[in-house]
């Protein structure tokens, strides 16, 4: 794939470059500021960009500010955004902005390097990638919506492993039920939501959205 590496941290960055190139991956752009890494995105037009939130020069949220005016032109633009911290609001911007190939993911929290190539395929191919301490904060606000209120608690289970980006196989096997059961969860999630198909709606996605208030 084709990607575009925004990170600060020499460090960081240089380590990410070397994962990355050593499976195959081409970096067309690494950056550390919030200028330089808008005008790549427009430019090189990625496969994907892999983007730290905070960016100089006031490392608050340059990064994201940066993805969601490159997303404003191309709205498909797989984006993972890298965080140190929880930061709720930055999911729910990105997760607003629309299209497809979107993930916001800690740190901290990846801990082995298969765990990460994997997360950026699944945003490479327009799923969806959240972590799970992010999704947790962002549900909590949620508790006392009228149509979540209607949620199970295995359909909650489900929505969060959805929003995590895992197709029905992956959570069928995480929460040891089988995959018809998974897809019978989802559509009742669906149907509890008021998400009718519809030609170009990510319903997955959508559901997730409407969890979070969106």
């Amino acid at each position: 794939m084709r990607i575009v590496l925004a990170e600060d941290h020499f460090l960081l960055r240089d380590g990410l470059i070397r994962l990355l190139e050593a499976h195959g991956h081409e970096i067309v752009a690494a950056v550390e500021n919030g200028a330089d890494l808008l005008e790549s995105l427009t430019e090189k037009q990625p496969d994907v960009a892999i983007v730290d939130v905070r960016l100089p020069p006031n490392f608050t949220d340059e990064g994201l500010r940066a993805v969601l005016a490159a997303r404003r032109e191309t709205p498909d633009l797989p984006v993972l955004l890298l965080s140190q911290y929880v930061e709720p609001l930055y999911a729910r911007e990105l997760l607003s902005s629309g299209g497809c190939g979107i993930g916001y993911i800690l740190k901290g929290r990846v801990t082995n390097g298969a765990q990460f190539l994997d997360s950026i395929r699944r945003v490479a191919e327009g799923g969806t990638v959240m972590d799970p301490d992010v999704i947790s904060q962002l549900l909590v606000r949620k508790e006392r919506d009228e149509n979540m209120s209607t949620l199970s608690g295995r359909e909650r289970e489900v929505l969060v492993w959805v929003a995590q980006g895992r197709s029905n196989a992956g959570i069928a096997q995480s929460l040891f039920i089988s995959e018809k059961a998974v897809a019978k969860h989802i559509s009742s999630i669906f149907t509890k939501l008021g998400l009718l198909p519809a030609d170009g709606d990510n319903r997955r996605v959508l559901a997730v959205l409407a969890y979070l208030d969106q």
